[in-house]
């Protein structure tokens, strides 16, 4: 017989200080390291910390940059937590003006105009952005220093969206409404118009969703709830009431089964099931059915267990999901 044990679903000092533990382990180690990186020529093949001396460490560059938000967050709602300065010399050298110039730099050069869309880009606006709306002296140095980046970011997202005719429905980093999601907690009017845009244009016709056919086998985002828990922010409150209606009229969910948590690919699910748990939380508050908030805590307790698996194909990214899912409750 197993013994489950529920994990508290409410982010406290001391769970803070573990997520943070685990960021910081992975934030400055450059190895193993799965680049996204186009070689213009024989002198472009270089190590990661080369490429990318802010972002290089947490296997690739959007954990990385993404792993670096999750800090900043824990930083600015825990400021005691015993990884406070380590959090703090870690920012001082990823966010240095030397540092940002080069990532500025990599994005300007031939062959990059797809590096990390639109995954990447998401997650160092959001970056941006917490740092952006801390009101502390030492955030609103890294958010100077981090600006040149962003604003090289926004203006992508502002030249590509556009063009981008239809949207990515996968269960993966290419997910337009995951992205979307991010973009709108930007401070930009402008760029926070057009994902309100995009997000109407792409998916305020859908219909009769086949939740059914979820989760894929690599999936870390639930296409369907992605788009409903964007939508549940860009549409008025009884217009997305009448819309989910016609769009998941039937939501009932089991968490994802994960069979190996060493394997890079299926360990995905266990940030489904967070993910998913986030999506779910959202939708309760936003439709008042409490019964989805249940089905968000047995998707959050089947995964919460085991953020610390002791392999890094998991380890490197999972504490994120939980942040943010947790922050959704």
């Amino acid at each position: 017989m197993t013994l489950i044990v529920a994990v508290a679903l409410a982010l406290d000092a001391s769970q803070a200080s573990h997520f943070a533990q685990l960021a910081l382990k992975c934030a400055q180690q450059e190895y193993p390291n799965k680049l996204d990186h186009t070689m213009n020529g024989p002198q472009e093949v270089l190590g990661p910390r080369a490429l990318h001396p802010a972002f290089y460490g947490c296997y690739d560059w959007h954990s990385s940059v993404h792993g670096h938000w999750m800090l900043a967050r824990l930083l600015r709602d825990f400021p005691q937590i015993p990884e406070a300065a380590q959090i703090r010399a870690l920012f001082d050298e990823h966010f240095s003006t030397a540092a940002i110039a080069q990532e500025v730099t990599y994005f300007g050069q031939p062959n990059r105009r797809s590096f990390e869309r639109t995954y990447g880009w998401a997650w160092l606006l959001k970056l941006s952005a917490e740092l952006r709306a801390w009101d502390n002296p030492d955030a609103r140095r890294w958010a100077l220093a981090l600006q040149p980046l962003a604003e090289v970011v926004a203006r992508q997202f502002l030249v590509f969206l556009p063009k981008q005719t239809y949207p990515i429905r996968t269960g993966v980093h290419p997910n337009t409404a995951f992205s979307l999601s991010l973009v709108l907690d930007y401070p930009d009017e402008k760029l926070q118009a057009l994902a309100r845009e995009r997000a109407r244009t792409y998916f305020s016709g859908d219909r009769d969703a086949p939740i059914s056919w979820e989760p894929g086998g690599e999936d870390f985002l639930s296409p369907l709830l992605e788009e409903a828990a964007l939508m549940s922010r860009v549409l008025p409150a009884a217009e997305f009431r009448a819309w989910f209606a016609k769009f998941l009229p039937h939501l009932s969910l089991a968490p994802a089964i994960v069979a190996d948590r060493t394997d890079p690919k299926i360990v995905h699910l266990d940030g489904l099931n967070l993910s998913r748990a986030r999506c779910l939380f959202v939708l309760s508050k936003a439709l008042k059915r409490p019964g989805l908030a249940g089905q968000a805590e047995q998707h959050a307790q089947a995964s919460l267990p085991h953020i610390e698996s002791g392999s890094y194909e998991g380890e490197h990214w999972l504490a994120t999901f939980a942040v943010q899912m947790l922050g959704s409750r």
